[in-house]
């Protein structure tokens, strides 16, 4: 008999597996951390409050108190799921992944970034046991959909930051100055090129490939036309957008 089986799916040729990991690692509020227990050896999952540095490693808040902190002290080698949530189904919402080592940081920047993305977290920030971490990341593994599941490596997850230092540098005041002395940028960004709802929305992060919005307990991200390497670029970035936001 002649074989009358489907041919397999193909993805979408629109799909961009490294752009939506990115999105995710950007826009999730919160996600599931597997650790160690050194006391069994095997798996402890948590629930934890996430933000993105300005590569788009993740930056957590923990409190020694907890578990899952105790088994990242024990044995750092962690991994992190980020999922999109929403009706129906839950399996057929993208999520990632990742696989990670916790590394303790007290660099201001990533205090800075975790509290603009948290900002609720600001009331226990200074408490004696809490911490933040970074996890550098050593892969992921996104799952969005049939046929749309793909291993990919730290240089497909994280943001190149070669040559940008001046932006990186300058990321904090440009922050300010945007969300203090243009206040409806942000939300003509969101409402018009993102098609969300309108809301309170701030800017929270900016990084060469795009920038980081925020209103209440949503986020977005909103890709940049071309890199930008320097406050410069930034500017001309922020015309083009506002430009075409409101044409």
């Amino acid at each position: 008999m002649p074989d009358t089986s489907p041919e397999p799916a193909e993805p979408a040729k629109s799909f961009d597996a490294r752009t939506e990991a990115r999105r995710l690692m950007r826009t999730s509020r919160y996600g599931s951390l597997a650790t160690l227990d050194p006391a069994t050896g095997g798996p402890y999952a948590s629930l934890v409050s996430v933000a993105a540095d300005v590569d788009g490693s993740p930056l957590l808040l923990i409190s020694r108190l907890a578990v899952h902190t105790r088994n990242i002290e024990a044995q750092p080698a962690c991994s992190l799921l980020l999922a999109d949530v929403g009706a129906g189904d839950p399996l057929v919402h993208p999520r990632v992944s990742l696989t990670a080592v916790a590394e303790k940081t007290q660099d201001p920047a990533a205090r800075r970034r975790f509290l603009a993305q948290n900002p609720g977290a600001g009331f226990y920030a200074d408490f004696s046991d809490f911490a933040f971490y970074r996890l550098a990341v050593r892969g992921g593994h996104l799952v969005a959909g049939f046929g749309r599941i793909v291993d990919l490596t730290p240089a497909d997850l994280l943001v190149d930051l070669a040559g940008a230092a001046s932006l990186v540098a300058a990321e904090e005041e440009a922050i300010a100055h945007v969300n203090a002395d243009h206040p409806d940028i942000a939300a003509l960004y969101a409402t018009r090129l993102l098609g969300l709802p309108p809301g309170p929305w701030t800017i929270t992060g900016l990084d060469p490939e795009g920038c980081d919005l925020a209103a209440e307990d949503r986020r977005a991200r909103l890709a940049f036309v071309e890199r930008v390497s320097t406050p410069a670029d930034l500017r001309k970035a922020f015309q083009t957008l506002a430009q075409k936001a409101r044409a």
